[in-house]
């Protein structure tokens, strides 16, 4: 099985302990009567993003949400693990690469035309089993005081120039970061990504546990260029000011270092109550949801005719590479290339 990146003991612990914990956190949960409806959703997302959306559909609709709320590559391992006999009615994940894996292992009902038609194809799954909610692109950071665009290369491949010594942070145990080199991986093949690593550890990368202190370290001057996800830049913009000295720098020509990445929903086949399943996804992209998702996190809205933030190009404009999202899935052979090479 491709995603599932743990090995040995340590993945049957979590498979086992998945299973457990799943069954005490869902009768923990609290109790609904006969006559309401409700659903389990596992959310990769955290409580404090999305509760306030699960709490707006719930008064809309009548239909209580139980949530399991855990990291999203143990979670899809622990329904993966759990098959038919998983209480969950959908999953809702930090990123594609997740839903693919469940994709692949055809435990995820297909979606209807009407829903799915909401986004850009490239947001979707290309099987109907899943749909992007909300989108991320990568970027590369800069220092607006050191630095203008035209400083900064075509391609993300051309960062292993050595002009870019010691001038490069990177986030190695994000899982953005390593869903982007799995990316990579789709997009130029194994050997090539290799290489490209390789070539940025030639130049004396800084490494740094998340992306947020990537951003912090650009301000401060520790290094020159940071490669993150982008709407961190704007979080610190809105406590900071317009003149926080760092700006976001946008790929174009289809390059990998352009990938846009999504957060996305899928019912699984199991649930018994499909219904309400779709009433949830339905609600998730509706416009009151999508500019909700826009306005609390600056990622951007999918469904068309939803705006981003004024402070963000159009996703419209940026031109992705030609990846298949649900193929970031195979997350364990990324972390294999990342020991290889030494950067984890």
């Amino acid at each position: 099985m491709r995603f599932r990146s743990f090995s040995g003991s340590f993945r049957a612990f979590w498979a086992i302990a998945g299973v457990i914990i799943s069954i005490l956190s869902v009768s923990l949960l609290p109790s609904t009567t006969s006559a309401q409806e409700s659903l389990v959703v596992y959310s990769g997302r955290s409580k404090e993003l999305v509760q306030p959306i699960f709490d707006k559909f719930s008064e809309k609709h009548g239909i209580q949400v139980q949530v399991r709320y855990g990291k999203t590559s143990q979670l899809a391992a622990t329904l993966l693990e759990e098959g038919p006999r998983s209480p969950a009615d959908v999953f809702f994940s930090q990123n594609a690469g997740a839903l693919g894996a469940l994709e692949s292992e055809g435990i995820l009902e297909a979606l209807p035309n009407n829903l799915l038609n909401r986004v850009e194809e490239r947001f979707r799954s290309k099987a109907n089993k899943w749909i992007g909610v909300t989108g991320r692109a990568r970027v590369v950071a800069y220092s607006s005081k050191r630095l203008s665009k035209n400083d900064l290369p075509k391609s993300i491949l051309e960062f292993t120039n050595p002009k870019w010594k010691g001038r490069i942070g990177w986030p190695p145990t994000n899982a953005s970061f390593q869903a982007f080199i799995t990316g990579m991986r789709v997009a130029l093949g194994d050997e090539a990504t290799e290489a490209w690593l390789r070539g940025i550890l030639a130049n004396e990368p800084k490494s740094y546990p998340k992306n947020t202190p990537i951003i912090e370290a650009i301000a401060k001057g520790e290094i020159d260029v940071g490669f993150v996800n982008h709407y961190y830049l704007y979080r610190f913009k809105a406590e900071r000011g317009p003149d926080f000295p760092v700006e976001n720098y946008y790929l174009s020509g289809s390059d990998v270092g352009a990938l846009v990445n999504v957060a996305g929903v899928g019912i699984l086949k199991s649930s018994k109550n499909k219904e309400a399943a779709l009433k949830l996804i339905d609600f998730l992209t509706s416009e009151e949801a999508q500019k909700y998702f826009a306005e609390a996190t600056y990622e951007y809205p999918l469904v068309k005719g939803v705006k981003a933030n004024q402070a963000l190009p159009p996703i419209e404009d940026i031109d992705t590479p030609n990846i298949d999202l649900s193929d970031l899935s195979d997350l364990e052979n990324t972390l294999k290339l990342l020991r290889k090479v030494g950067v984890l």
